[in-house]
């Protein structure tokens, strides 16, 4: 992955601030662990390896770890947080993440699903129909329901602010006095349901939040609501929403799935009427991945001149973490 996150000019960069080596091992190898015992600075992406509470023994010189990604919490042994500084990336990602979810809310919006089944068939009756009667479906001054109210959410709200949307947010810690800054209400878990004809995703994925939505919560989702999950597969049941898709009294649009990610090949929800399944390509762009690097020598460059580091995680942090 290396090559993807770091362009030849970012490698030259890279280059300029220290003397750094690639090493593409996925598990804790002897060749790994040769270079981990003279290494002051680990960067680290999605396949690298995760590491225990052994590190300090392995790296003696090590102090700082800067991680190509936002999620560290499962990479990293918790008592390694108080150990070194350790950063994570997430800003580039969530400007994307909320594009596809703003992708995700239109096509679901305005039932382009639909339409296309409509059109796959020998048959023009479809343009007879909206001819004559009109369409119903828009987005523009709908009201739409959020469950997390981090840097994705508030960014999907910022990209849509010109469809005057209402917004409901259920969201335990996102302080309260955002929604002077944004068009936001918040309310309980299940009052929100009951009202979530839209309802997107983009929590963390904490003990609180797995399986917040279990087959329970999804029945208390009106018929035809869309579910659009762009942060993590585990906070849903998947096989309770596939139950209710194969029905036809949900929809869903899924760019993550738990606990099957690759979702299987002959798994229901890549062929059923009314679900829309991408392969976890949110945050996964190039330019993405550049803007990672570039936060990720940042900081490496701030830590070796003492400044401060800017995406510091610390083990207070992690509870709300992915």
């Amino acid at each position: 992955m290396f090559e993807s996150f770091f362009s030849p000019a970012q490698q030259a960069r890279l280059g300029r601030i220290s003397d750094w080596q690639l090493d593409g091992a996925r598990e804790l190898s002897a060749s790994l662990c040769r270079k981990l015992a003279t290494a002051q600075a680990l960067i680290t992406t999605w396949d690298s390896p995760s590491f225990t509470s052994d590190l300090p023994r392995l790296a003696p010189k090590l102090r700082l770890i800067a991680h190509c990604g936002g999620e560290v919490k499962k990479r990293f042994a918790r008592p390694l947080f108080e150990k070194f500084t350790i950063s994570n990336a997430p800003g580039p990602m969530a400007r994307a993440t909320a594009e596809l979810g703003a992708a995700f809310l239109l096509y679901c919006a305005r039932d382009v699903d639909h339409y296309r089944n409509q059109l796959r068939r020998p048959s023009n009756k479809i343009y007879l129909e909206t001819h004559i009667h009109g369409t119903k479906e828009r987005l523009f001054g709908r009201q739409v329901c959020m469950i997390g109210f981090g840097r994705v959410g508030r960014a999907l709200v910022d990209l849509l602010r010109g469809f005057d949307l209402r917004w409901i947010v259920y969201d335990r810690y996102a302080p309260r006095s955002l929604a002077g800054s944004y068009p936001v209400e918040f309310r309980p878990l299940q009052a929100l349901l009951r009202r979530a004809e839209f309802l997107v995703l983009t929590a963390a994925l904490t003990e609180r939040t797995r399986g917040l939505l279990d087959r329970r919560a999804l029945s208390s989702l009106p018929a035809g609501a869309a579910v659009i999950n762009i942060a993590r597969g585990g906070l849903l049941d998947l096989a309770a929403l596939t139950a209710e898709v194969r029905r036809g009294r949900l929809r869903c649009a899924l760019d993550v799935t738990d606990p099957e990610e690759p979702l299987p090949s002959r798994h229901p929800l890549r062929k059923l009427r009314g679900a829309i399944v991408t392969p976890h390509i949110a945050g996964s762009g190039r330019h993405v991945r550049q803007a990672i690097a570039e936060t990720v020598m940042d900081d490496l460059e701030s830590f070796f001149h003492g400044r401060p580091v800017q995406n510091r995680v610390t083990k207070a942090m992690l509870e709300r973490m992915t």
